[in-house]
C-alpha cells in the first residue's frame, strides 16, 4: 500500500527560510517578484477578457513601520489578487505558485517559478497576513500564516475593496531593523529599480519613487556616440566602481537579452571570479552571477537583462543549462568579433588591451585562428632581440625557436644572440601550445622547441692547441663533474665574459633514469630483462658544462699545474652555471659550491 511522506512543516520552512537563501535581505526582492508576477498576470487577464492590459493600474507600495505606525511592513500591489480556493492551494502548498496552469498563463511570463518565495518572508517575520481581492470576482480573503507552520483562512470581504493584494510583516524582535525604510529602500532600489512598473518605498517623510523609465543601457534617439559611451562610462563606475577600458552593447533578441559589457581597462587575475549583474525580466537576480561568459573572458564584467535564463530556486546563481551554454557561446563570440573590429580600426588601442589582458587574449587564440593573428600581431613575447611581438620577429627570423622553460631561457639567450640565433621563450602560460598552434596554422617549419644540444652544435670548436692545452683542466672535470652527472666539453664562443654553460642533456637524463630503474629492479630478473629491453647502457650524462675557451679565467686554466686546484675550479666553475640556469641545487651540488669556494679562499688568502 502507498503511503505518502510526513512533513514537518516547521522545519521545512526553517529549512528553506535560513538555508536556502543566503541572507534576510532577499525578503525584499520575493516580497517584490510576488508583486510584479501579480500585476503582469493581472494584464495578461484583463487582455485575455478583451481589455486593454495597459489600463490596468500597475503599482506597487512598501509601507515601512515609519509610516504605518504600528511596528509592520505592509506591501500592496494593484495585481490579480487570489480567491479563497487559490489561497488553500497555492499560498499553503509548499512548491505551488500563483504562476502554474492554476492562472492558466504561460509560465515564461512570471518571475517566480518555485513557489517558495512567500517563505523568504519568515527570515525577517514571526507572522505574516495577506489580504487579496482577485480580479475574478468572489470576496475578500485573508491569510495568516506563522512561522511555526500554521495558517489560517477566512473570507472577510470588508477587508479590502480594490482588487490586488496586501502583504503585512510583522517583524521578529531581532528582526526589527531589516523593515525599516532605512534598510528597506536601498534594498528596494537595488533589486527593483528597473522594474517596468511603479515601485514605491513610503516612510515618515513619504512616498519615494525607485523605479526607473528605461534600462541604463538603451540610447536615446537624440543621444550621439560619444554621449552615450560617456553616459555607459558612467553607469560602469556607479555599479562595478572602475572607468571602463570599452563599453560593449549587448543585444540577443532570440534569447531575449540585452544589456552591456565593460572590458577592464587594466590587467585582472585569469583565476579571479567573475561577477556580472543579472536581472531578470528586469528584477535583480545577484550582483556577482558566475558563469555568464566564457572563462577566457575574465577581464571583462557584464549587465544584463534577460527573459529566457533560468535562476536557481534560491534566486541568486544561474541555472546550468542548454539555455545558458547558448547564451555563453553568443556573448563570447560578440566580444571575440568587438576584438577583431578593435584591432582593425584602433591598431593602438587593440594593443594596448591585448597587452593589459594578454591571458584571456592567449587562451581564446588557441581556439580561434582570428584572435590567433591578432595574438602574433599585438602580444610581447620575451626574445633574443628584445621584447617584440611574434611577427615583428618573424621578419628577421622566418623559423621561430623556443624554449618552453624561462630558466631555460635565460640561460642560453646571451649566447644564443651572440651567434644570432633567434631565441623566443615559451616559458610562460599558453605560449609554447600559441607556438605549436602556429606551426599548425603555417607549416611545421613556423616554429618548432629547440634542443639545447642544437646550440652546443653551433658553438665552435677550438683548434687542436687549445684543445691540447686544456686536457688536464678537461681531465679533471671528469673526475668533478661526475658525481654529479655531467660531462665537460671544450667550445668557444661568445660573448667571451661567460666562463661556462650548463646544458640539459635530455636523452641522457632518460639514459639515467632508466639505469637507476634497473639497478632498483635487480632483485626482480624479469623485471630487469624488460627494461634492459627498452632502454641502452645508461651511459652518458644528463647535464654539459661547455667550457668557453675565449674566456680569460678558462683560457688560464691550461695554465694550472696544481691537479687540487684545477678541480676546485672546475667545481666552482660547474656551480657559477648552475646557479645562472635557475635549476635547484641538489645537496651535492651546494656541497660543491660550498667545498670550491673554502678551498679558493683558503688559497687565495694563503698568498
Amino acid at each position: 500500500m502507498a503511503q505518502t511522506f510526513g512533513v514537518n512543516l516547521r522545519g521545512v520552512i526553517d529549512l528553506l527560510s535560513h538555508h536556502l537563501y543566503s541572507s534576510p535581505r532577499v525578503y525584499v526582492r520575493e516580497l517584490l517578484q510576488n508583486a510584479v508576477d501579480a500585476v503582469t498576470a493581472r494584464r495578461l487577464f484583463a487582455e485575455a477578457d478583451g481589455q486593454a492590459g495597459e489600463r490596468v493600474p500597475a503599482r506597487i507600495t512598501l509601507e515601512c513601520p515609519e509610516h504605518t505606525g504600528d511596528g509592520t511592513l505592509r506591501v500592496r500591489d494593484t495585481g490579480i489578487g487570489l480567491a479563497e480556493a487559490e489561497v488553500h492551494t497555492l499560498l499553503s502548498t509548499l512548491g505551488g505558485t500563483s504562476k502554474r496552469d492554476e492562472l492558466g498563463f504561460a509560465r515564461r511570463d512570471f518571475l517566480g517559478q518555485f513557489g517558495v518565495g512567500l517563505l523568504s518572508c519568515f527570515l525577517v517575520a514571526d507572522e505574516v497576513r495577506l489580504v487579496s481581492r482577485s480580479a475574478r470576482g468572489g470576496p475578500a480573503v485573508r491569510w495568516t500564516g506563522r512561522a511555526d507552520g500554521t495558517y489560517t483562512v477566512e473570507v472577510d470581504d470588508s477587508a479590502q475593496d480594490e482588487v490586488g493584494t496586501t502583504l503585512t510583516l510583522v517583524p521578529r524582535a531581532d528582526g526589527a531593523h531589516w523593515t525599516e525604510y532605512d534598510t528597506v529602500a536601498p534594498l528596494a532600489a537595488e533589486y527593483g529599480s528597473l522594474l517596468p512598473y511603479e515601485v514605491r518605498v513610503v516612510g515618515a517623510a513619504g512616498p519615494a519613487v525607485i523605479t526607473a523609465a528605461e534600462l541604463p543601457w538603451t540610447r536615446a534617439a537624440v543621444e550621439t556616440t560619444a554621449g552615450y559611451r560617456e553616459r555607459l562610462a558612467g553607469y560602469c563606475r556607479e555599479v562595478f566602481g572602475f572607468a571602463p577600458f570599452d563599453s560593449v552593447p549587448l543585444e540577443f533578441g532570440a534569447v531575449g537579452l540585452s544589456g552591456v559589457a565593460f572590458i577592464l581597462p587594466a590587467g585582472a587575475h585569469p583565476g579571479a571570479k567573475q561577477a556580472h549583474r543579472v536581472y531578470l525580466k528586469r528584477l535583480l537576480v545577484g550582483t556577482s552571477i558566475e558563469g555568464l561568459l566564457p572563462d577566457w573572458a575574465y577581464f571583462v564584467r557584464c549587465v544584463v537583462d534577460t527573459s529566457s535564463l533560468r535562476p536557481t530556486a534560491s534566486r541568486e546563481a544561474l541555472y546550468e543549462d542548454e539555455t545558458l551554454l547558448a547564451v555563453r557561446d553568443a556573448l563570447g563570440e560578440r566580444l571575440r568579433d568587438w576584438l577583431v573590429r578593435l584591432a582593425a580600426a584602433e591598431p593602438d588601442r587593440a594593443g594596448a588591451l591585448l597587452a593589459a589582458h594578454h591571458m584571456g587574449i592567449k587562451s581564446l587564440a588557441l581556439v580561434d585562428d582570428e584572435l590567433l593573428g591578432l595574438a602574433e600581431r599585438w602580444l610581447p613575447y620575451e626574445t633574443t632581440r628584445g621584447v617584440m611581438p611574434l611577427r615583428q620577429f618573424r621578419r628577421s627570423h622566418p623559423t621561430v625557436l623556443f624554449t618552453p622553460d624561462v630558466d631555460e631561457f635565460r640561460q642560453l639567450a646571451p649566447v644564443a644572440a651572440a651567434q644570432d640565433i633567434g631565441l623566443v621563450n615559451a616559458g610562460y602560460a599558453y605560449d609554447t601550445d600559441l607556438l605549436r598552434r602556429l606551426g599548425e596554422r603555417d607549416g611545421p617549419s613556423t616554429a618548432r622547441r629547440v634542443e639545447p644540444r642544437e646550440l652546443l652544435a653551433a658553438l665552435g670548436r677550438p683548434d687542436e692547441a687549445t684543445a691540447a692545452a686544456h686536457a688536464r683542466a678537461l681531465a679533471a672535470a671528469g673526475r668533478v663533474l661526475a658525481e654529479h652527472d655531467c660531462e665537460a666539453t671544450l667550445r668557444e664562443f661568445d660573448p667571451m665574459s661567460l666562463p661556462a654553460l650548463l646544458i640539459a642533456d635530455a636523452d641522457g637524463a632518460r639514459r639515467q633514469d632508466a639505469a637507476a630503474a634497473r639497478a632498483e629492479a635487480a632483485a626482480d630478473p624479469l623485471w630487469s630483462d624488460l627494461l634492459g629491453l627498452l632502454a641502452d647502457d645508461g651511459s652518458g650524462a644528463a647535464q654539459r658544462l661547455v667550457l668557453n675557451t675565449r674566456n680569460p679565467l678558462v683560457a688560464r686554466l691550461a695554465e694550472v699545474d696544481d691537479a687540487a686546484l684545477l678541480e676546485s675550479a672546475v667545481r666552482a666553475l660547474y656551480v657559477n652555471a648552475l646557479l645562472q640556469s635557475h635549476r635547484p641545487l641538489r645537496p651535492r651540488d651546494t656541497a660543491a659550491l660550498t667545498g670550491s669556494f673554502l678551498d679558493l679562499l683558503d688559497r687565495a688568502i694563503g698568498r
